[in-house]
């Protein structure tokens, strides 16, 4: 059998055949040629991959691979050692300050500046701290990183406080904390919404404090708590969410006494702040008479806070709000509160029951409109309605009633005035006869009395 063979092309066939004649020399110089400049090319490659290999080598080592800075690794390390010696305190340990110096490194790790790798020197930046022992060491600087809060803080009532001497008001620790600040976003942060009154409350609802920083209001955390807000705040409803605490109406480093015309509490901004949650009504109220006295500057026109509270703001819809509100209006209209209490309205509702009228039934609450606006409820185009709600067969005779008809007063009616003026004296005339009866009685029987006991002194004498 004959031994197997590859097959060749007919090029690589002809290179291994002798080669004849001048044409198959000069095919075969061109073939060497070309093999030759491939060669070539191969080798030029190959050189540059190289090149290019040994430079992006190069590039790597000098380029930096998430290597940190020797500053921040020499903070780090320092920080570790400050760590390592106060985690190792004793609760009693106190700084010449009078707080402890014990250090929980679990909770500062977590905490807002433990997880982003502050150093301790960034907050404790006073020479003093870079030496041991420390020798006076001042409170922890925020400055440097949250200069503006800073700056903002000075001009609150916090900040002023304690630049005139209070050193019981509050500074960023007893708000944020110190080595476990988390953000507001975190539940577990002294600054969120589940924690804000616990914390307000440290100082507002503290009464030695309350005392010795002269705080206005007194125990305003108690009355928060007790209001519709903080039932809201600590209820599992929807509103928990949406309710609004300390912050939103006080402010946070822009707080400022309500005397402060720049105060979200001033009495000229109230409207505005209550509005953030309370729009709706806020448009009503600004359409109102009392809106638009506000808005003509006229102070004393009320405002929320006037009718509702401050820190003791109650639900609108119970009786004892709606019964105790009507002192409220007759804080501003005191000739018709003492016109409504005449009323029978008026005495039913003195005794407690809000079953009857009160001012906001007849005049509404946040609507309220002078008679002369036909949008008012006791306009001549509404003032039917108006009394048909609680007394459904009123006509047009029925709301001929004068609920503020003062009956010291010709221009209330004739009728009426002098009607008072006969029961007056005829009141008068019956206490003073029976009054002068009475006094006679007494002097008949007291010389009754004294007759009689001189009767058995006389019979004796006789005897």
């Amino acid at each position: 059998m004959r031994p197997f063979l590859p097959l060749q092309s007919s090029a690589s066939a002809c290179t291994h055949q002798p080669v004849r004649g001048p044409g198959a020399r000069a095919g075969a110089v061109a073939i060497r040629a070309g093999k030759l400049t491939m060669i070539g090319v191969t080798i030029r490659g190959l050189a540059i991959a190289l090149l290019l290999g040994f430079a992006a080598t190069a590039f790597a080592k000098e380029a930096p691979v998430a290597k940190e800075p020797a500053a921040a690794k020499t903070a780090a390390v320092a920080s570790q050692k400050c760590i390592d010696c106060h985690s190792q305190a004793e609760p009693t340990d106190k700084s010449a300050a009078g707080k402890s110096v014990l250090l929980d490194p679990a909770k500062h790790a977590k905490s807002l500046h433990g997880s982003g790798k502050a150093a301790c020197v960034d907050c404790h930046a006073g020479e003093e701290m870079r030496k041991y022992p420390h020798k006076s060491p001042k409170p922890a600087q925020c400055e440097s990183c949250h200069a503006k809060a800073v700056k903002e803080y000075a001009s609150t009532i916090h900040g002023k406080a304690r630049a005139e001497g209070r050193m019981v008001a509050a500074t960023c620790s007893d708000c944020h904390g110190t080595h476990d600040i988390k953000p507001t976003s975190d539940d577990a942060a002294k600054t969120s919404r589940a924690n804000l009154e616990a914390t307000c409350g440290a100082c507002h609802g503290n009464e030695k404090i309350i005392r010795e920083g002269k705080i206005p209001g007194g125990n305003v955390s108690a009355l928060y708590h007790d209001s519709i807000h903080g039932r809201l705040l600590g209820g599992n409803t929807k509103a928990k969410d949406k309710v609004p605490v300390c912050t939103d109406c006080h402010g946070t480093h822009d707080m400022r006494p309500k005397r402060d015309p720049e105060s979200a509490v001033s009495r000229a901004n109230v409207p505005e702040t209550c509005g953030t949650c309370h729009g709706k009504v806020k448009k009503v109220w600004a359409g109102s008479q009392h809106g638009k006295l506000r808005a003509a500057t006229v102070l004393q026109a009320p405002g929320c806070t006037d009718c509702h509270g401050t820190h003791t703001i109650a639900d609108p819809k119970t009786p004892k709000w709606q019964v105790g509100v009507i002192k409220e209006c007759g804080g501003c209209h005191t000739e018709f509160i003492k016109t409504y209490r005449d009323t029978y309205h008026g005495q039913v509702t003195d005794l407690g029951f809000a079953r009857m009228a009160t001012c906001a039934s007849c005049h509404g609450a946040h609507e309220v409109l002078p008679k002369s606006n036909p949008q008012s409820k006791i306009s001549d185009q509404r003032i039917l309605a108006t009394c048909q709600a609680c007394h459904p067969k009123a006509n047009a005779n029925f709301v001929k009633f004068q609920p503020h008809a003062n009956k010291h007063k010709k221009e209330s009616g004739l009728i009426l005035y002098y009607t008072t003026k006969f029961m007056q004296l005829l009141l008068a005339g019956v206490f003073a006869f029976f009054g002068l009866h009475t006094i006679l009685w007494l002097y008949r029987s007291l010389a009754e009395m004294k007759a009689k006991r001189a009767r058995p002194a006389q019979e004796s004498e006789k005897h």
